[in-house]
């Protein structure tokens, strides 16, 4: 009889490994892992290897760290956490976080509409060229999932300028939106 594991069962048995430093389960947590946490490596970083870096930093950390992970909730959304706050750390260090207060001169519209004529290759290169602020607040809520009073404390800044930053970012998007659909 044929017995097949459930993700949840599989994940698991690998925390479980890795609590006890076994490397080939932390070498398949990796492989696992590694594609979507380079993604969300990129979101921040962009491609090259600070995300690369960072990406490897963070894996060291979850190895590290697995005996806090209390297997309370998703162990990808734990090893996410960790590398958008280790992807946040390297843009504090390379003195890149930065908080824009520009006024671009728009209203503030409805974005789904033309979200939806995108194709996601399309969206990742508009998100991708916004100003590094903006991107990041954009990024940890709108993809994240993060609300203000989270991102606040995550990046040392009010509230009301995630706030601010996030209404920003949907703004210039939808004013690049409008260009490439003129």
């Amino acid at each position: 009889m044929t017995h097949i594991l459930s993700s949840q069962t599989i994940e698991r048995e690998l925390v479980q490994a890795c609590k006890r430093r076994d490397r080939k389960a932390q070498e398949a947590t990796f492989k696992r892992f590694a594609g979507k946490m380079m993604a969300v490596c990129k979101r921040y970083l962009g491609s090259g290897p600070l995300a690369e870096d960072v990406l490897m930093e963070g894996f060291m950390k979850v190895f590290m760290k697995i005996d806090l992970f209390q297997e309370q909730g998703s162990f990808e959304g734990w090893i996410r956490r960790i590398m958008v706050n280790e992807a946040l750390m390297a843009l504090r260090k390379e003195g890149k976080m930065k908080f824009q207060d520009t006024d671009f001169g728009f209203e503030i519209g409805q974005l789904e509409d033309a979200y939806m004529n995108l194709q996601v290759e399309e969206l990742n290169k508009l998100i991708e060229s916004l100003p590094l602020g903006y991107k990041t607040v954009f990024n940890l809520y709108a993809i994240e999932g993060y609300n203000h009073q989270e991102i606040a404390e995550m990046l040392g800044i009010q509230e009301g300028t995630s706030k601010s930053q996030l209404s920003r970012a949907r703004g210039l998007l939808q004013q690049k939106l409008n260009k490439l659909h003129v």
